[in-house]
C-alpha cells in the first residue's frame, strides 16, 4: 500500500475528516488532499505529526507494515 492510501485508511478508520486532520496540522486543505491523492508528500516533520495525532507507527503510515517485499 502505498502512503496516499494508507494516509486515507487510518484516517478514515479513526473516523476524522480531512477537515480534522489539516486544521490540527495547521496546513493548508488542498495541501492535505494532495498528501491524500499522492500528488506530494508530507515532510518528516508533518509525517511525525501525523503519526503522532493518528497515534500510528510510522511504518504503519508509510504503509511499510506488512510488506516483506521492501526489504
Amino acid at each position: 500500500m502505498d502512503f496516499s492510501d494508507s494516509l486515507k485508511q487510518i484516517r478514515r478508520e479513526r473516523g476524522f475528516t480531512q477537515r480534522d486532520v489539516y486544521e490540527w496540522l495547521h496546513v493548508s486543505p488542498n495541501c492535505y488532499a494532495s498528501w491524500e491523492q499522492g500528488r506530494t508528500q508530507p515532510d518528516i516533520e508533518n509525517i511525525k505529526r501525523l503519526c503522532s495525532f493518528f497515534q500510528v507507527s510510522s511504518d504503519r503510515l508509510l504503509g511499510l507494515e506488512g510488506d516483506d517485499d521492501i526489504y
